[in-house]
């Protein structure tokens, strides 16, 4: 073996350009597979970076409309409290708070907590504690634990940062412990006691203010029993408060799967892309080794007539195979371990978890069978055709076998590197046209670069002081101020849901024909948009009957309420709702004014799968608006810059404590949602395309290689009369007869395996004709390509060249 090696490493050196291009190409096979890996690795195979984190699991409850909808407060304290299942509860919600006093406000992603959610995670701070028993009830000392982030990036990693004080919301809270560096469990800047929430429906079993529960299981209970356990206990509540808890229950899931969503189809799908590439790339450096042990068959001769047995001169090629693969995944870890990080910066928010991407011992055993794996296939086919040769008959032919046998084995590889490609290129044709018609789908708003959105907070003692008629001067205030900026055309501040962002539901009845139900449960649902007049036209929302909101429609006129399509439908059918009324629980009744187009609030693709469909839309100024946190909608005309600057001086010259935070157009908004979408088809085309780019290098490699084995063959044509045309059309026909063989055998395994993206396709199916056509035709004008320089190089040969070959 040690003599194998040496004479493999003596080869490597004596061709330094073929032993460059197998390795890189082996290389790259070999580097985006492990890449893929390391990200299916972190992201679905290990384990969350917790203790047992298998006991974790996330809890919801559920509802008429919502099988995961918010845990109310006081529901989770019972559940807490009379559980059987779990040793230890806690309940969060995301919010906002503004940082005062460390230069320009800024906007820090806040988790609310009670004070088990460590525990929960069983995480340790670094620095300090994080909180006990009763510091998240209402009215205890405001206190804040902050992530290892935001204590570097603001606070410059100060080792003597407990116990100093902090500005949040107007309000001083006392830090009291840092977070580790690497505990990136959504991203949050600060974390306070739920208690500090100053919200007054917290109590309220009928407000879920967007609370979810977390929970550790005790040891040896599965989640099935788990949500036994608390849906016994959701019924008990359901019987001794009716009014609130009537058809409610308990949803519980595994931490993991939540938090890895939908994301694991794409990774295993884009696993088996890969896996394309890396037999595309051992055909063809099997390609290249059948081409050097060709021109080595007068070599192994001489050394099988002195003694050498075949299984030596075999091993032989395969040492030269593994040794060729191994060089290549070394390299290949190398690409895989850059263009991870690469692949990750340019899409950071599409893979979860992708903070702990990294090359760990899982990744190294992937890397070594992929590269052992790489060795033997490139090497089989060199192996088994120095198996079937006689070699005694190559001693006494020398040089003189004619490259078409020669060339039979490589023209099968080819055609099956050209179908493997093919396949690949479809997949990638498919995941294409579904992101246009994704993108070309008509949500029910405008979807432009002229429409900018930003969350937006009031100073921290507005809030405080709740007064609604304050809030709504400031508004009025701001919209006219920043209306007056050059170049807006609209402004809109509006709260509760919107689309794709954000969602508030409401529950309503109709009092023109029914009395108000006795529990909240049986009255309807319906998301509830809080909204100015000029928000429809900035939208783009369509009016189907009745008026849009004007100014008139302030808090001393009628209350009044605009619906969509849909809720008309669903609660007034043919009747006219136009002067109906829809009233919700205990306050003054709405007079429905207009009607509009449906929006799709959930998703691009799949909104209709939602249940709660029925929209309402209220006027912003109409509302008791004590503490909302904004969102504000600037519109500009078609093809004019956004004046964000401007809008944004305005805004902090009316108050230094304004905050404004994540500023994105409309188009943004919807990229944000088809990310994963276009993460996974970005890189299934560039896998595609690096597929196609190593069939046509190993196509114009074999017709490199027959034209310069047939080069007397085309002396000898050329002098009894043929044209040089008829050359070039012989060579092409050979070359083109392969490629066709190959794009047949990749349109009938297309056929049948693209049929598993069906689930990732939107508005084309898996068999699309139009794109098996087109990738066909792409298919066969890159094997033309490939060809006609070796068909050129044929109809340059001189006859009397030719002739003097031998």
């Amino acid at each position: 073996m040690l003599q194998d090696l040496r004479l493999s490493l003596r080869m490597f050196k004596k061709s330094p350009v073929f032993t460059l291009i197998v390795v890189l190409t082996l290389a790259l096979g070999i580097g985006v597979n492990v890449a893929i890996f390391s990200v299916v690795n972190s992201v679905l195979l290990n384990p969350l970076p917790f203790t047992h984190p298998e006991q974790l699991v996330s809890i919801s409850q559920s509802k008429p409309n919502f099988e995961r909808g918010a845990l109310t407060y006081p529901n989770f304290v019972d559940l807490q409290r009379e559980n059987q299942t779990f040793s230890a509860m806690a309940i969060h919600r995301r919010t906002t708070l503004g940082l005062i006093g460390a230069g320009e406000s800024e906007s820090l992603d806040a988790r609310s907590v009670s004070a088990d959610y460590f525990k929960v995670l069983d995480v340790k701070p670094q620095l300090g504690r994080t909180f006990v028993e009763g510091e998240d009830l209402e009215g205890a000392q405001p206190v804040v634990v902050i992530s290892g982030q935001l204590w570097e990036r603001k606070f410059g990693s100060a080792p003597d940062i407990i116990g100093k004080m902090v500005n949040l919301d107007d309000k001083m809270y006392q830090i009291i412990g840092v977070l580790p560096k690497d505990f990136t469990f959504g991203n949050f800047d600060v974390y306070q006691p739920i208690g500090q929430l100053g919200i007054r429906s917290l109590k309220s079993r009928s407000a879920g203010l967007g609370l979810r529960g977390i929970g550790r299981l005790k040891p040896g209970v599965s989640i099935d029993q788990a949500s036994v356990d608390l849906n016994r206990l959701m019924q008990n509540l359901a019987n001794t408060y009716p009014a609130t808890n009537r058809a409610q229950g308990a949803k519980l899931d595994s931490l993991k799967g939540l938090i890895v969503g939908d994301i694991g189809t794409i990774l295993w799908m884009l696993l088996g892309a890969v896996g394309f590439v890396l037999l595309i790339a051992c055909v063809n450096v099997g390609n290249l080794l059948l081409a050097r042990s060709m021109g080595r068959t007068r070599e192994y001769a001489i050394r099988a007539a002195l003694g050498a047995g075949k299984w030596r001169l075999l091993r032989q090629s395969l040492v030269d195979s593994m040794l060729f693969a191994i060089t290549g995944g070394t390299l290949g870890l190398l690409f895989a371990a850059w263009g991870t990080k690469a692949a990750l910066a340019v899409f950071p928010s599409s893979v979860p978890r992708s903070a702990e991407v990294g090359v760990d011992s899982r990744v190294l055993i992937f890397a070594t069978v992929t590269s052992v794996f790489a060795g033997i296939v490139s090497g089989v086919a060199p192996a088994l055709k120095l198996s079937g040769w006689s070699l005694s008959e190559t001693l006494k032919e020398g040089e003189r076998r004619t490259g078409s046998t020669r060339g039979r084995a490589q023209g099968v590889m080819v055609a099956v590197e050209v179908g493997l490609a093919v396949v690949l290129l479809i997949g990638a044709g498919l995941m294409i046209r579904s992101l246009s018609a994704l993108w070309n789908v008509d949500p029910g708003y405008r979807t432009g670069d002229n429409l900018l959105t930003f969350n937006f907070s009031l100073p921290p003692e507005m809030k405080a002081r709740g007064d609604g008629d304050e809030t709504r001067e400031v508004v009025r205030d701001l919209r006219s101020q920043i209306k007056a900026v050059p170049g807006v055309r609209y402004v809109s501040f509006s709260g509760g849901a919107f689309p794709l962002v954000a969602e508030n539901d409401i529950t309503f009845f109709i009092p023109d024909h029914e009395t108000k139900p006795e529990s909240q449960s049986e009255m309807h649902w319906a998301l509830t948009y809080r909204i100015e007049p000029d928000y429809f036209t900035a939208m783009g929302i369509p009016l189907k009957r009745g008026r849009y909101f004007t100014e008139q429609d302030d808090e001393r006129a009628e209350h009044v309420a605009i619906i969509d399509e849909v809720l008309a439908h669903k609660y007034f059918g043919d009747t006219d709702p136009l002067g109906k009324h829809i009233q919700q629980g205990d306050k003054k009744p709405q007079t429905i004014v207009g009607v509009v187009g449906h929006v799709k609030q959930w998703s691009i693709d799949a909104d209709e799968t939602n249940e709660l469909q029925a929209q309402l839309y209220e006027p912003f100024v109409q509302l008791d608006n004590r503490s909302y946190d904004l969102t504000v909608l600037i519109g500009v005309d078609e093809g004019q810059p956004i004046p964000f600057d401007a809008i944004r001086n305005v805004i902090y010259k009316h108050s230094t404590q304004n905050v404004i935070a994540k500023p994105r157009t409309m188009k943004e908004v919807i990229g944000n949602q088809l990310k994963n979408f276009q993460f996974s088809t970005t890189l299934f085309d560039i896998f595609a395309v690096v597929a196609l780019l190593l069939a046509s290098i190993g196509l114009y490699g074999v017709i490199s290689y027959l034209v310069g084995q047939r080069t007397q063959e085309f002396g000898i044509r050329l002098a009894l009369g043929a044209q040089r045309s008829d050359i070039m059309r012989l060579v092409l026909g050979h070359g083109m007869k392969l490629a066709l063989i190959g794009v047949a055998l990749g349109l009938f395994a297309a056929y049948g395996l693209t049929r598993f993206l069906q689930k990732l396709l939107f508005g084309v199916t898996a068999t699309d004709p139009l794109t098996f056509a087109v990738i066909s035709l792409v298919v066969v004008f890159v094997a033309v390509l490939a060809c006609i320089v070796p068909a050129r190089r044929a109809m340059k040969v001189d006859p009397l060249q030719a002739l003097r070959y031998e």
